[in-house]
């Protein structure tokens, strides 16, 4: 039962992936873009966590939780940029 729904919640993650990496590439601005990068490292953890559920290994874990802090001061940087650029 544990691996059906590991497999439900990998494949609606990878879903949600394709989705995102659509609104990569056609966001219309500068701000969209920086969300679905902001998103795919969101889903990115969530996939590193359920795979972390599934082969029971906690060292899996630890690199999602590396990967969080890494994407939360990549937001920030994005964030300056845009603040950046929007001034004359």
């Amino acid at each position: 039962m544990i691996e059906i729904v590991s497999d439900i919640a990998l494949a609606l993650l990878g879903v949600a992936v394709a989705i995102t990496l659509v609104r990569l590439v056609r966001g219309p601005t500068a701000a969209d873009r920086i969300v679905a990068l902001d998103l795919l490292t969101l889903l990115g953890i969530a996939l590193i966590a359920a795979f972390a559920f599934r082969a029971g290994i906690s060292l899996y874990v630890e690199v999602a939780a590396g990967l969080c802090a890494v994407g939360f001061v990549s937001t920030l940087a994005f964030a300056r940029y845009l603040i950046g650029s929007a001034r004359p």
